[in-house]
Formats: C-alpha cells, structure tokens, sequence
C-alpha cells in the first residue's frame, strides 16, 4: 500500500517522543522500528502499561485499559508523513510499534 519506508512521528507537544519507520504493512495496522526520543522516557511507563493490560485474559480489566490508553493519547500524538492523525491506536515495546490510524475520530460508545 505504499506505507514501507515512511517515517512516522510520535510527539507530545513539540517534543520528540520518538519515530517509526515502517517496515510492515498489514492494513489497518502498520509497524516498524521504533527510535525512541527524549521524551520517550516520560511515557514509557504508560506504554507498557497499556500492553500488559492489553495482553490480560479476563474482562474486568478493559476498563483500566481504556483508562491507560486515554492517559497515553492525552500525552501524544502521532503525525504521519503529511501530518498529524486525529485518531490512533498506538503500541509501543521495546525497538518495535504497531499502530492503526484514522483521519476521522473514533465513534465514541
């Protein structure tokens, strides 16, 4: 789909969290090689937060999940080559990211 080779750009406010440059492309879900940048340190926590809620098997936890995830998209944004997307679903772990995107807001339940 034209998306391998991009270089995707995760921020909060004007400070570099970090970039992805995508080596994979799975659509919706594209992902690459995560570097991280000086902000990243500030959410890093959040993110594997996310992940290890995520990766639980039982229902109780999607609340705290979507608590996470809401602090995580209150803190950064992710911008595209052509610039900033107003919705993403964003995993980060380790030197890898995932992520899905969308030009229009999420309906929101």
């Amino acid at each position: 789909m034209g998306f391998e080779g991009e270089v995707w750009q995760v921020r909060t406010g004007e400070e570099p969290v970090g970039e992805i440059l995508i080596d994979d492309a799975d659509f919706p879900w594209l992902s690459g090689r995560f570097t991280a940048g000086p902000a990243f340190a500030a959410v890093r926590d959040l993110f594997a937060r996310e992940l290890a809620l995520m990766e639980r098997d039982d229902e109780e936890h999607w609340e705290e999940w979507e608590a996470a995830y809401d602090e995580i998209t209150g803190r950064v944004s992710l911008s595209s080559p052509d610039g900033p997307v107003p919705e993403f679903l964003l995993h980060i772990e380790g030197d890898r990211a995932w992520f899905r995107w969308s030009d229009e807001p999420f309906e929101r339940a």
